[in-house]
């Protein structure tokens, strides 16, 4: 059926995405990632561990299949303004969460992709459309499949898209002509390990999720560990830097999808505003967005650290406001942020939260914090 294959790729592109290649089925970096695994690398991400046979064998995922149709997609967009006079209190928030949850975008096309092939097929194939909420290893078919190689900072780079991209795949019964994979351009250059404010990466291609700033604005459940949080920055959720140092980048375009723009709750954020976010205001400012992934608790928590680390005392009335959250995380980060600012609002805060029995994190913290 390799007849299909060029009308394939061109539908791919028609219905938005800008690269796509077809993998052999079967996974290449197996042993690596699950080596990954045994060292604990993953953190709480159980998830990644409890599926790792379905990454492995891909007959779990679909009985019969015969070839991996990768896809990739740019969601690069123009920068946004760095704090300023206007927007003290500006956050940062990875790149890829600017705009529309890319899981919907991504499912659409992808989707499209499997009615198209059963068409073809008079239904005789089956397929299966996978973003990244489904187990399967995207990079290593993406690199099998030719759209890139996987970088030293364990993202997949194009010679033409840099790494601003997002993958799918579509999983088929239909046996297709694999594509060449092409060769790593990395070379000896390591600005990716170096740009890594906590120092998440142990050595090239590999990376200690549980330092990774995205692990642990997003994934973490539960306290940052007061040793990483000086160490995040304004960033509230996610972070770009081993992307943006990447030398291929300056071939990259602009996406022309206009559900990856800024959309305005994050061009005109400000973290003093966003530390009063009620559960109800949190899911409908963000409804849509990757960031309903965080979930107000952990939006909080990291807003709290960005406040903290700005060391700027008109953020303490917000954090002041914080010490009686409803949810003990982002009061007792509320806390540590208050001793980074410190003066006669953390001290005040301290006192106050001696006299409240229930406030144990809030004293655990401003006591740490003041020492």
């Amino acid at each position: 059926m390799d007849s299909l294959k060029e009308p394939l790729k061109a539908f791919a592109r028609d219905v938005g995405f800008d690269a796509v290649g077809i993998s052999r089925p079967a996974p290449t970096t197996w042993e690596k990632y699950a080596d990954w695994l045994a060292q604990g690398y993953h953190g709480e991400m159980r998830y990644l561990s409890e599926r790792s046979r379905e990454r492995r064998d891909l007959s779990r995922l679909l009985e019969n299949y015969g070839s991996v149709i990768v896809v990739a997609k740019n969601y690069l967009t123009a920068h946004l303004a760095p704090p300023n006079a206007a927007f003290p209190f500006r956050p940062v928030v990875s790149r890829y969460a600017w705009g529309q949850d890319y899981h919907a975008v991504m499912k659409t096309g992808l989707e499209a992709i499997v009615r198209w092939l059963r068409e073809r097929t008079d239904h005789r194939h089956r397929a299966r459309a996978c973003v990244d909420t489904t187990p399967l290893l995207e990079r290593d078919f993406a690199a099998q499949a030719g759209i890139g190689w996987i970088g030293k900072h364990t993202n997949l780079l194009s010679r033409t898209l840099g790494n601003w991209v997002f993958l799918g795949a579509v999983i088929t019964t239909l046996e297709l002509e694999p594509d060449a994979p092409v060769a790593p351009h990395c070379g000896c250059c390591a600005r990716c390990l170096d740009a890594c404010p906590t120092g998440a990466f142990v050595g090239p291609y590999v990376l200690d999720a549980r330092r990774c700033i995205s692990y642990l604005t997003i994934e973490l459940k539960g306290a940052i560990p007061r040793e990483l949080r000086p160490l995040i920055g304004r960033r509230v959720f996610g972070c770009d830097d081993c992307l943006a140092v990447c030398p291929w980048n300056r071939f990259a375009l602009p996406t022309g999808d206009p559900a990856f723009r800024p959309l305005p709750e994050i061009e005109h954020a400000d973290l003093v505003d966003w530390m009063g976010l009620s559960e109800e205001e949190f899911r409908r400012r963000f409804r849509g967005t990757p960031i309903l992934r965080a979930k107000r608790c952990g939006f909080l928590r990291n807003a709290a650290v960005a406040l903290g680390n700005t060391k700027d005392l008109r953020a303490a009335p917000a954090l002041v406001r914080a010490l009686n959250d409803p949810e003990p995380l982002v009061r007792g980060h509320a806390a540590w942020a208050l001793g980074q600012i410190g003066g006669e609002a953390a001290r005040n805060a301290l006192q106050r939260a001696r006299q409240n029995e229930t406030a144990a994190e809030v004293i655990e913290e401003l006591n740490a914090a003041l020492k």
